[in-house]
């Protein structure tokens, strides 16, 4: 097992990416604390992980958008697994907005989550990894791209990436490694944002797709195309590698 004897946080754990990682953790034997807003779905995902082994789950409610829950998560998790050697920030959250006029309590919440929210968690992290560690965060090509009504949320994602170059550069003095993973992924976010499209607009979007994606041309799978390489990147198969943004979308930032 690849993590076996391993420590993990797995941050957004109810449901798609976060549920994945999870599940994939405690297959490679890894001992995990996952947390989430929601505590019905995440104590659900946690239960589903611990049936199937062979590592273990346990489950605490924290807002990752404020800090003092954040640090107190952190302290209680570490204080139940003994130490801390890997951190999978996957919470986030995402909404389309006209840019002409972006509302004051939408801009704070993506703000607050995406990009506070990553600074909290890798710095409860940090003061967790005294001998080292791997942190992994979750960026986007949204943050790379220009999109239409997708502003706030791409400027959210380019916070997230330059933290993460720039906190690999100064912690790595202390052997923490940090990357962030920029997926194209089918997620509950993205099948609502299917639900709402018009018929046009959802062919339109499937053509798209089709014709940028050169592998497969559609999105990739929480399970089978991301979980291994959160495996790869909790690992010491990773152990020289920091400061990247890892697409995992099928070849589309290749082509845009």
């Amino acid at each position: 097992m690849a993590l076996s004897g391993k420590k993990i946080i797995v941050t957004g754990c109810a449901q798609g990416i976060g549920a994945a990682a999870l599940r994939a953790f405690v297959r490679e034997g890894a001992e995990v604390f996952a947390m989430d807003i929601d505590p019905e779905a995440g104590s659900a995902t946690v239960d589903d992980a611990n049936a199937s082994g062979p590592g273990t789950a346990h489950f605490i409610a924290c807002d990752v958008g404020d800090r003092a829950p954040v640090n107190a998560a952190f302290d209680a998790a570490v204080a139940k697994m003994g130490s801390l050697d890997v951190l999978a920030h996957i919470a986030g959250v995402h909404r389309h907005a006209p840019t002409h006029d972006v509302p004051d309590d939408l801009l704070a919440w993506i703000l607050n989550v995406n990009v506070s929210g990553t600074i909290y968690t890798n710095g409860a992290a940090y003061k967790h990894m005294p001998n080292g560690g791997a942190i992994i965060n979750f960026g986007s090509e949204s943050g790379l791209t220009a999109e239409i009504n997708n502003a706030v949320y791409g400027a959210s994602k380019a916070a997230v990436h330059t933290w993460t170059r720039s906190v690999a550069r100064e912690w790595g003095k202390r052997g923490i490694r940090v990357n962030a993973v920029l997926p194209y992924i089918v997620t509950p976010m993205y099948e609502r944002f299917r639900e709402a499209l018009s018929p046009e607009d959802l062919a339109a979007h499937d053509k798209a797709t089709a014709e940028q994606i050169p592998l497969g041309g559609k999105f990739g799978d929480a399970d089978t195309d991301l979980a291994p390489v959160l495996v790869f990147l909790a690992g010491e198969g990773s152990r020289f590698i920091t400061g990247q943004l890892i697409p995992v979308d099928g070849g589309l930032i290749s082509v845009r």
